[in-house]
């Protein structure tokens, strides 16, 4: 396993910064609060709820009871450095002039920005009303986006099925593994990838209905979207990667894993595994390598990064089959949504990137 330092050695220069949460009542949003009640870059002055207005923060999230904050009707935005805007899809775009005429940066937290083209949202969801923004917005990623960020005023958050996914295929991507077989988004030759995902209840949102309640959802490992989910357009248009993809409900709260199945068309060895994940992540803050070695935790495992902006990467080679199996893990809520969100607005805004996140995680941790 390795454990990084820092991605930048660049001072904190953005000073204390005025931040709202737009949807602040729901999971994501209330883990941008969490995270931005301790991070000494930011003060928040205002959390919406439409159903909440007026109610305190803690009454709806207990873990953070203690606060003065109380929810404001969204209609009503204040003036601030940063919004984060973490609603369900299709509310960002429509009310997008009003959040960037009330923030100088917007980080958005649903799938109103992540995909590149028009064509794109008319393919896999409804459509979009506003396209002329869409070569703006900048992948809030910054294992890929990085370079991107600094000084960005419209910031698209991952979904948690693409963080974890692409974050586990990357490296493979970078190196040369994998891509050179495809053509135009088609798999040609003998590369394919297979990828399924496991992740936790708390995906759904607080409203996420039957579906997400605990009796359906206890003890489960139910496929809920065994093709077309809309991530995989997500996955295709980071990576330029052409994937097979199924998603799995399971029976914890937090936590994302994906297992990709990558047979590459050329043969590659361990030695070259090895070459290609540490190239890809020895300077990365938030990326920890866990490869076979000892212990119950061999691979990642969302258990080990539960609260975190952390994310686990791992492999296995299969020579028989001519395989790669590619292991990462995520905590969905956190490195999947709202720690992405800190994470990328750190660096658009010229704070060292790991303020405020780099909160080690919890073991052992209790049941779902």
């Amino acid at each position: 396993m390795i454990e990084t330092d820092a991605g930048t050695d660049s001072d904190s220069t953005a000073g204390t910064l005025t931040a709202s949460v737009i949807g602040a009542s729901g999971f994501a949003g209330g883990e941008l609060l969490r995270l931005l009640f301790g991070h000494p870059g930011f003060e928040v002055v205002q959390a919406t709820s439409r159903e909440y207005d007026g109610r305190s923060v803690g009454m709806i999230h207990p873990n953070l009871r203690g606060t003065d904050l109380r929810f404001t009707e969204p209609a009503d935005l204040e003036g601030v450095d940063v919004l984060f805007a973490a609603t369900p899809h299709g509310v960002s775009m429509e009310h997008v002039d009003a959040f960037r005429e009330a923030a100088g940066t917007v980080v958005d937290l649903s799938a109103d920005f992540r995909l590149p083209t028009e064509a794109a949202y008319e393919e896999w969801y409804d459509g979009h009303s506003r396209p002329e923004l869409l070569g703006e917005a900048v992948y809030a990623l910054p294992e890929i986006s990085r370079a991107e960020l600094p000084g960005a005023e419209l910031i698209a958050a991952g979904g948690c099925n693409a963080t974890v996914t692409s974050l586990g295929l990357l490296p493979l991507v970078e190196s040369g593994i994998v891509g050179d077989e495809q053509e135009e988004g088609t798999a040609t030759g003998t590369e394919r990838i297979v990828t399924d995902v496991k992740v936790g209840s708390s995906e759904g949102g607080a409203g996420g209905g039957r579906a997400s309640s605990h009796p359906e959802r206890s003890g489960v490992v139910r496929p809920y979207a065994p093709t077309s989910h809309r991530h995989e357009a997500e996955i295709e248009a980071t990576l330029g990667l052409r994937l097979s993809f199924t998603v799995h409900a399971v029976g914890m709260v937090r936590g994302a894993a994906a297992t990709s199945h990558v047979f590459p068309a050329a043969a590659v060895s361990k030695a070259d595994l090895w070459e290609a994940f540490r190239g890809a992540y020895e300077d990365e803050p938030f990326v920890r390598l866990v490869a076979g070695g000892g212990g119950v935790y061999r691979y990642p495992e969302p258990k080990a990064v539960a609260g975190t902006n952390y994310a686990e990467v791992g492999f296995e080679l299969d020579p028989r089959n001519e395989r790669v199996v590619v292991f990462a893990a995520i905590d969905n809520v956190t490195k999947g949504a709202a720690g992405q969100a800190v994470h990328a607005a750190n660096i658009a805004l010229g704070f060292e990137e790991t303020t405020g996140l780099e909160f080690q995680g919890l073991h052992p941790v209790g049941a779902p």
